[in-house]
Formats: C-alpha cells, sequence, structure tokens
C-alpha cells in the first residue's frame, strides 16, 4: 500500500469517467469510506498481561473495530474520529450485527499494524474491522465461528448502508 497503485488505480477510474483532475482524486478520497479489515488480539486467559482486559476483545462480542492501533500509544497509526464511529455504530445497530471495539493489546506490549493509517493519509474515513483470534500466526489460531459470522454481516452492512 504504500506504492502508489491504489491511487493511479483511481485516478485512471475518474480518467475514464471524464472527470479526472488532481482535485477530484482527493475529494473522491476525502469522501470515503473504509474498512481495514484484518483480526486483531483476542483476550486470553492463559497470557492476561499482554492485555487490558477493559479494552480487549472477547470470543462471543461480535466483529471487533480498533479505533486505532500503531505502538508507543498511538504512534504512527490512524485514529478514526467520533463521527465515524458513530456512522458505523448506526449501520451495525440498524442491522442487528454484534460488534466491540477493542485495542490490539497493552500498550507496548506487541499488539500490530494494519494499512489503515495509510489509507488515512489520503483524507479516507478509515477504521480496523476484523475478527478477534488468539493464538496469531501460531499453528493453531482460535476463533469464534459466532464472531466470523458477525464479520460477515457487519462487512455486508457497511457494503450495504454506509453513506457514500
Amino acid at each position: 500500500m504504500h506504492s502508489r497503485s491504489f491511487e493511479n488505480m483511481v485516478a485512471k477510474l475518474l480518467d475514464k469517467l471524464g472527470v479526472y483532475s488532481s482535485l477530484n482524486l482527493n475529494e473522491c478520497f476525502r469522501n470515503s469510506y473504509m474498512l481495514s479489515s484484518d483480526v486483531t488480539v483476542a483476550f486470553d486467559p492463559n497470557y492476561p498481561s499482554v492485555c487490558e482486559p477493559k479494552n480487549s476483545a472477547y470470543f462471543g462480542k461480535g466483529l471487533c473495530f480498533a479505533k486505532y492501533t500503531g505502538s508507543r500509544g498511538k504512534g504512527g497509526c490512524n485514529d478514526a474520529n467520533a463521527e465515524y464511529m458513530a456512522k458505523i455504530r448506526r449501520v451495525m445497530d440498524d442491522n442487528n450485527v454484534y460488534f466491540q471495539t477493542s485495542e490490539l493489546g497493552r500498550v507496548d506490549q506487541g499488539g500490530g499494524g494494519t494499512i489503515a493509517y495509510i489509507l488515512a493519509q489520503l483524507d479516507m474515513e478509515v477504521i480496523d474491522a476484523g475478527i478477534a483470534v488468539q493464538n496469531m500466526h501460531a499453528q493453531y489460531e482460535v476463533t469464534s465461528k459466532a464472531d466470523v459470522y458477525e464479520g460477515y454481516l457487519g462487512y455486508k452492512a457497511f457494503l450495504k448502508d454506509m453513506d457514500h
């Protein structure tokens, strides 16, 4: 995502529509909503010290939204604004989708990152959205079947009902 491929693709689409200009390209991004789909860390009672229990994702609670990611607090991350969070909540509530908000783990205890911050630099409204996973990148990852289904419903609701 650090390459210009995404920007060039959108620019070509605008050109095919006969409306390309750098201003229109910037406005297109500024008026876009994005879910950066990636997994998030599920609270693991066997290793509770690496999570913040009140800000962790839990199995069976639905699709996870991480308002911000990054390391060293919020260094090098995106941070979804309150208005975008409200729109996301409205879409999920209107479609009866179970969801939760979480962090990627206790500050400076690991966690991870996604591409959300890269698209946020284009002025897109973006938030991380994914399924809670224990033992991420291990031989046996664990998820909740119910959360996977709620993720499907959440992505479907976003595509159907998010303001454009």
